[in-house]
């Protein structure tokens, strides 16, 4: 009986929908915060491209570098506790660990530095510590509930994460279907069940309370399918997995840069000022970028406007994640996509393209640029899908998906979920084992002529510590064994003595193994036996003695991936 058939119970089914409900009304709480801090600052309930406006130019360094200061004496905090005692903050983890609960301190201190970077315009997106609010709250439900009703605490924290990133993007199967894609591993399709109810809840209960459009205003535009519209789509996706690479290495060297400054308030504090002096050619690049990719897609900008932005916005993005702004690639990832959609479609057009709307294009852009970032493309293709509420810009979805992430797996790009990668290695480990052969796991085995004495046997075992001896012919085929256990015996019981051939005791119904199988029918041959080591042979014709496969070998090369 599988260990998580509790997963596809009705328990966890009728617990995902007040998970779902308690995610969203969690993001609904942080996204007020935020609005809060932008009134206090900006007296404004503009975005804050906009709210930024209302002090001066050489002001805004100060007003990011500022909140990232506070925003890193907060982290501060939650680093500390982590390292004093051995905690893992992040849900994915939690979620992939199967551990007993998200650390509430770690997650409280952490999302207050996000408030302060979010709330000082860096150029992180809201998701993040939404959804790892969202994880804490489903762990404190599942504290109450999981011993009762056989619910693991994780399990309901992926369910409370599915319905947070659900809540903040209006898409629920994308939504479960990345947890289940990150923490999971995309075999686990069972456990989608009760994200999707959760998430579902989480999107019903925001359209309830009038959170109920679409995110991005795409619905009446529908995707011409013809031989151009399809080769811009293939050119989006191919460029879009170089750009996600290039965005995740410029946040790799940002962190590595930033990470010569200990001071966590300094550090955040730089990152607050560099991005504040990106600004000063423009406030676009400030906050998640959703605003912007509205305005985009509305056609307010040009392509001049829109390739300053995208250079910029990647460099903004990069300074804020890598001087440790705690929040998220997603919206990000998007508007950096948008833009490379649009750039690539306005100058499809202008080269004589007939390209109906280079707008539509910001969604595939969007699409594209988030697979190659988080590695997830289902994910990304039911995202934007979700979005946009367009069907017609499945099929092109699919594509930009599909061929981003295969070129970013070309290029050997981290995810910005590390454990996705721990999932690849473990798939590939799997692979590995599936696909090959037991020749290359070979090793010398001890084996006489039939003639040999048994005191011979007895000498070679206890210079080889192995327990039975393979027996050859002189063409080298293989006869059988003896075993040292059944020699001793029948010694003292005076049947045989150490001169004796080996002939006499030897078993010629022995289990053996060839060397083309797979790494796999050797697994199952041991199963069958209580052996450490079998005899490998050429094939069933000849059965040629070629050495020994043990079984550590196997349980050495499987635990790559158990």
């Amino acid at each position: 009986m599988s260990s998580n058939k509790h997963v596809l119970s009705w328990a966890a089914v009728l617990v995902a929908i007040p998970v779902g409900c308690a995610a969203s009304l969690v993001t609904l709480a942080f996204r007020g915060l935020i609005e809060l801090i932008n009134q206090l600052l900006f007296n404004s309930g503009d975005e804050i491209t906009q709210a930024m406006r209302v002090w001066p130019w050489y002001v805004w360094p100060l007003i990011v570098g500022g909140g990232g200061l506070i925003a890193g004496w907060f982290l501060r905090f939650a680093v500390d506790i982590e390292k004093r005692e051995t905690v893992n903050t992040d849900y994915l983890e939690v979620i992939n660990a199967r551990l007993d609960a998200v650390p509430g301190k770690t997650s409280l201190f952490r999302a207050l530095s996000s408030i302060a970077s979010i709330g000082s315009g860096a150029s992180i997106g809201k998701e993040g510590p939404m959804v790892q609010l969202s994880a804490l709250c489903g762990s404190l439900l599942g504290r109450c509930i999981s011993a009762s009703l056989a619910l693991r605490n994780s399990d309901v924290v992926a369910m409370a994460a599915a319905a947070g990133l659900a809540s903040v993007y209006h898409a629920p199967l994308a939504s479960a279907i990345f947890v289940a894609e990150i923490a999971f591993g995309i075999s686990a399709l069972q456990r989608l069940i009760p994200l999707i109810i959760a998430a579902a809840t989480a999107v019903m209960t925001m359209w309830s309370l009038g959170f109920r459009s679409a995110l991005y205003p795409l619905a009446e535009v529908n995707f011409t399918m013809d031989p151009s519209s399809l080769t811009l789509t293939v050119l989006i996706a191919l460029l879009a997995g170089p750009t996600g690479w290039l965005l995740l290495a410029l946040i790799a060297r940002s962190k590595k840069l930033f990470s010569h400054i200990r001071a966590l308030p300094l550090r955040l504090g730089l990152g607050g000022v560099a991005v504040g002096i990106l600004a000063i050619a423009t406030t676009d690049i400030l906050g998640n970028g959703y605003e912007i990719i509205v305005q985009l897609m509305a056609g307010h900008y040009l392509l001049p406007g829109i390739l300053l932005l995208l250079v910029l916005k990647m460099a903004a993005t990069a300074l804020s994640v890598g001087s440790n702004a705690v929040g998220g690639l997603f919206t990000p990832s998007l508007l950096i996509g948008a833009l490379l959609g649009v750039a690539l479609a306005t100058v499809a057009r202008q080269l004589g393209l007939p390209i109906e709307n280079p707008l539509i294009y910001a969604a595939i852009g969007m699409a594209a640029v988030l697979a190659a970032v988080s590695q997830a493309p289902l994910m990304a293709m039911l995202m934007v899908l979700e979005m946009t509420l367009n069907s017609s810009l499945l099929f092109p979805v699919m594509i930009a998906t599909v061929l981003a992430t295969m070129v970013v797996y070309q290029l050997h790009a981290a995810s910005t979920y590390p454990v996705v990668g721990r999932h690849l290695n473990r798939a590939d480990a799997k692979f590995d084992f599936d696909n090959s052969v037991i020749s290359q796991l070979i090793i010398p085995g001890a084996a006489l002529q039939p003639h040999e004495s048994v005191g011979q046997a007895l000498a070679v075992s206890s210079l080889k510590r192995e327990r039975f001896v393979y027996v050859i012919n002189d063409r080298q085929q293989f006869l059988g064994v003896v075993s040292i256990h059944d020699i001793s015996r029948k010694i003292l019981d005076q049947e045989i003595t150490l001169e004796s051939p080996v002939l006499t005791v030897m078993d010629d119904n022995f289990p053996c193994v060839y060397q083309n199988q797979s790494v796999r029918e050797g697994w199952e041959a041991f199963a069958r036996v209580t052996l450490e080591r079998l005899p490998v042979l050429s094939n069933p014709q000849d059965r040629l003695f070629l050495g020994a496969l043990t079984k550590t070998s196997l349980i050495q090369k499987a635990k790559e991936f158990l």
